[in-house]
């Protein structure tokens, strides 16, 4: 198991997130698992579930999640994509770390920041009760 790996599910965890090695084992899936899911985003729309996606994103494995919006998923993929790389590269992940990341790695959308400023604990490790966000997100 990669570092990058071990950080992203770790942080995933700690959302109450599934977080398939199959799907996430690397940056370089992650990545391109994430842009599967902004493009569905992007077609549906932001309050699209990850269940309504069902076989379009052919992402198996999502099961526990499937109640929650795939842009709050996204989102999380996101900030943990910031979190795994942050650590493994420095130690540390700000908001401005994630957006940065988004926007390299072409995944940045306009609610992006919202969804980030909504829910704090997909990027910071010290947020309390962040496994509760999925149930949050899936009501949203």
């Amino acid at each position: 198991m990669s570092n990058f790996y071990k950080y992203f599910k770790e942080n995933m965890n700690s959302l109450g997130l599934p977080a398939p090695e199959s799907l996430f084992g690397t940056l370089q899936l992650t990545l391109a698992n994430a842009t599967v899911l902004m493009t569905q985003i992007d077609k549906f729309g932001t309050r699209v579930t990850l269940g309504e996606l069902g076989a379009a994103t052919k992402l198996e494995g999502l099961g526990v999640a499937a109640a929650c919006t795939a842009a709050f998923y996204v989102g999380a993929v996101i900030g943990s994509i910031a979190v795994a790389t942050g650590r493994t590269l420095s130690g540390g992940t700000s908001i401005a770390d994630v957006l940065l990341s988004a926007n390299q790695n072409g995944l940045y959308r306009p609610w992006l920041t919202e969804t980030l400023q909504r829910y704090p604990g997909i990027y910071k490790a010290n947020v309390a009760n962040k496994s509760a966000y999925r149930f949050h997100a899936a009501l949203a």
